[in-house]
């Protein structure tokens, strides 16, 4: 089962991932951020926080689909998030596009519950520089194809979970 949450900045995704999360025994996050700067490290430090010591966790920025491949004996697995995931794979100048199709590719096989998170980021105005335009986009295309694979998505709002796909 592949979940995917989106929302906006500080709707609740993380908080509503690790409560959905909890409902299983054996547990992973696996962590996209890397602190490159003051406010990420302290926002890296709330995630640990909030999870405490109840999943094993893995911190890997870049080659996610490699790690999500290789997860046996697991029950669930919290990717926090695509939003960082694309920021990360854009600053490395990675091929978009290819990682894209791997994970798209990877979703329909895996063998434990998948929650990914993700931030909604087509509801605002156009940006008015070139990069992070493309970063919107390539972010609003990579939601697409997660949702389109998901077998159920939610819209956090407020805090409030709002479901907009449930596939039994």
């Amino acid at each position: 089962m592949v979940t995917l949450i989106t929302g906006g900045i500080k709707s609740g995704k993380t908080s509503y991932a690790i409560k959905l999360a909890l409902t299983h025994e054996k547990r992973i996050y696996l962590a996209t951020a890397e602190p490159f700067d003051e406010e990420m490290k302290k926002k890296i430090e709330r995630h640990r926080a909030e999870r405490e010591n109840r999943f094993y966790t893995i911190e890997e920025p870049v080659e996610i689909v490699r790690v999500l491949k290789n997860i046996k004996n697991y029950d669930v697995v919290v990717l926090d998030c695509i939003t960082t995931w694309v920021n990360n794979l854009m600053y490395y100048k990675k091929d978009l596009d290819s990682y894209f199709e791997e994970l798209t590719n990877l979703l329909p096989k895996v063998s434990y519950n998948l929650i990914i998170i993700t931030n909604e980021v087509g509801l605002g105005i156009v940006p008015v520089n070139y990069e992070t335009r493309k970063y919107v986009n390539f972010l609003g295309v990579i939601n697409q194809k997660v949702a389109a694979a998901a077998n159920s998505c939610l819209l956090m709002v407020s805090g409030i979970p709002v479901k907009i796909k449930e596939e039994k």
